[in-house]
């Protein structure tokens, strides 16, 4: 079998761990790894042994699959030019800026018989791919998803770049349309919320609390799921499952359970993120996250952050820069 040519668009903090991925793989050639920043292409290049290329145009007939990871506003572009040149796709959450381009996407692969998977990296983590054999039928979800500031992804808001996550996970876990959505949000060190909280209802009943914060003194990755039959508790950060079940009582005896404690330490979920992609290319079968749930959670997402955008043209400065005391302090509780 020839081996599979790969490249890597975007070689910043993420994409310099895609390019090890794929560097890592038997069966890969790593022909090239693309940045505009010729300094940082050059370094990434000279860790994991390809060639730096700061166009990535130029590589638009040198390869079979590439990875895009590029800030948002250009994955649209980046990932057209490959897909018409007969290339398969990996782009970086969010999908893209707008469902139009998002759409053109989904098409243009359709037509062309490329494949394009979207990196909802959390699928992969290990602890949420042993949820989802316990999984049936949820209909309370709470997450938190807090971590330290950082300055990159400012592009877009904290719905975009982490609150994105787990809007994907429960639309997987909830095959049902929603009924509402009921979102706030503030802005405290960008141009755009840093902190958000939404109640997601979905036509089945289903409610989902979901709270991000990117301006937090700790990171924290937790998603608490009820469902008839039992709880489960997620560590996502330390891939810890809590599985509790099996409730007995007796009259004036305290309720007993069933507990369970899961560890998952081995994993990577990036490497399985790129491994899946290169078996999807290799055998030409549809990606574990396609365009279509890309779309989903980005449709969502959006549906999310114009809500917010509108609570904030309803509140004056002051009671915003109250509001954003608040919100951090919840963030450190």
């Amino acid at each position: 079998m020839e081996p599979l040519r790969a490249a890597v668009i975007g070689v910043g903090y993420l994409g310099r761990f895609h390019a090890q991925k794929y560097a890592a793989l038997d069966g890969v050639d790593l022909v090239g790894v693309c940045d505009l920043d010729p300094a940082r292409a050059g370094a990434v290049a000279d860790e994991v042994g390809a060639p730096p290329v700061v166009d990535y145009r130029e590589l638009l007939d040198q390869v079979d699959a590439v990875s895009v990871v590029v800030p948002t506003e250009g994955h649209f572009q980046v990932a057209k030019d490959f897909l018409e040149a007969g290339v398969d796709v990996l782009v970086e959450k969010p999908f893209t800026k707008a469902l139009e381009q998002a759409d053109e996407l989904i098409a243009l692969a359709e037509k062309k018989g490329r494949i394009i998977q979207v990196g909802h990296l959390e699928r992969f983590n290990p602890v949420v791919q042993d949820l989802f054999g316990e999984l049936k039928d949820p209909v309370f979800f709470e997450c938190t998803r807090v971590a330290r500031f950082k300055a990159r992804s400012l592009d877009v808001d904290v719905v975009m770049d982490m609150m994105i996550h787990d809007i994907d996970l429960i639309l997987g876990m909830v095959p049902v349309g929603l009924d509402l959505i009921h979102a706030v949000g503030v802005p405290a060190v960008s141009d755009v919320p840093d902190m958000a909280s939404v109640r997601l209802v979905f036509k089945n009943g289903c409610v989902a609390n979901v709270t991000a914060s990117r301006i937090s003194l700790k990171e924290e990755r937790m998603m608490r799921i009820f469902q008839p039959t039992a709880y489960f508790r997620l560590d996502l950060l330390r891939r810890r499952l809590t599985v509790v079940r099996g409730v007995s009582y007796m009259a004036g005896v305290v309720p007993r359970v069933k507990q369970e404690r899961r560890r998952h330490s081995e994993g990577d979920p990036l490497y399985a993120e790129v491994l899946a992609f290169v078996d999807c290319v290799r055998h030409r079968v549809e990606p574990y996250v396609d365009g279509q749930a890309g779309r989903r959670a980005m449709a969502v997402a959006l549906d999310i952050s114009d809500q917010i955008q509108r609570h904030m043209e309803r509140i004056d400065p002051d009671r915003r820069r109250t509001e954003v005391r608040q919100w951090v302090g919840l963030a450190e509780d």
